[in-house]
């Protein structure tokens, strides 16, 4: 079964409420293909989360760009998995490699915090990546099999499950992963989780690339086998979004 292409955009920390409005006006008035070809879903700051949500068209969902890795209490300035299925929103961004470097999140904390999400039934876009650092090491394929594999020991489904990845070098650096490097980290991953979840599990995961996407290099990128849609934060609050989104056409035609 092919897999759904899947376009997320975060919007990190930016906006206002009349920013949200108009990209979410964009939004709506754009033509992108149907549910059935592409899923897409935005990120807003969380205080803008019920505006945006309130306001988007159906066939585009809305994610929180985090949340607490357990239940709600006496964590100040923390919002739950809880508060926001109360809200119905149905997805969260969790492990994003800005939260892994200022703020120290560890693969475990990612680990825990996917786990909880999840089970409080909202869907994750995991995500994972290495440092310029790293890859010039050539440490990019155990970097990332661990950060995925803090994940794996705590999941016990993939089902709800979106990969990112996101090599930290290209990310808002305007260096782009080449559709090549895309694809060989993807084709990796892929295995590592044949080799050590299930063959299904591989099959079926949707991994997607984030790192500096724009409607210039995402059709190429989109063309990998392996390279299943895109995690795009600056373009995402363009109205080159709707190039990138509706790049899953490439898919459909392969």
């Amino acid at each position: 079964m092919a897999r759904k292409f899947f376009v997320g955009g975060n919007w990190k920390c930016n906006g206002t409420t009349e920013e949200v409005k108009k990209i979410v006006n964009v939004l709506n008035e754009a033509q992108i293909p149907s549910e059935d070809v592409v899923e897409v879903v935005v990120s807003p700051p969380y205080v803008f989360l019920p505006v945006a949500k309130s306001l988007l068209r159906s066939d585009i969902k809305v994610a929180a760009q985090n949340c607490w890795v357990r239940k709600g209490g006496a964590f100040t300035g923390e919002i739950s998995a809880e508060m926001l299925v109360n809200l119905d929103i149905p997805w969260v961004v969790l492990g994003h490699s800005e939260r892994r470097a200022l703020l120290n999140e560890s693969n475990e904390f990612v680990g825990d915090k996917v786990e909880y999400a999840l089970s409080q039934g909202l869907k994750v876009i995991a995500c994972i990546g290495e440092t310029l650092e790293q890859r010039e090491s050539g440490s990019t394929m155990a970097v990332v099999a661990a950060q995925t594999k803090a994940i794996a020991d705590k999941i016990k489904s993939w089902d709800n499950v979106v990969l990112a990845y996101e090599p930290v070098w290209a990310i808002g650096t305007g260096k782009v992963a080449s559709p090549a490097q895309a694809q060989e980290v993807h084709a990796e991953l892929r295995k590592w989780l044949a080799e050590n979840v299930s063959a299904e599990v591989a099959q079926t995961t949707r991994i997607i690339y984030g790192g500096s996407v724009n409607g210039g290099n995402c059709k190429e990128l989109a063309g990998q086998a392996d390279v299943d849609g895109f995690l795009v934060g600056g373009a995402s609050l363009k109205p080159e979004f709707i190039d990138i989104i509706k790049s899953a056409t490439v898919k459909k035609s392969a």
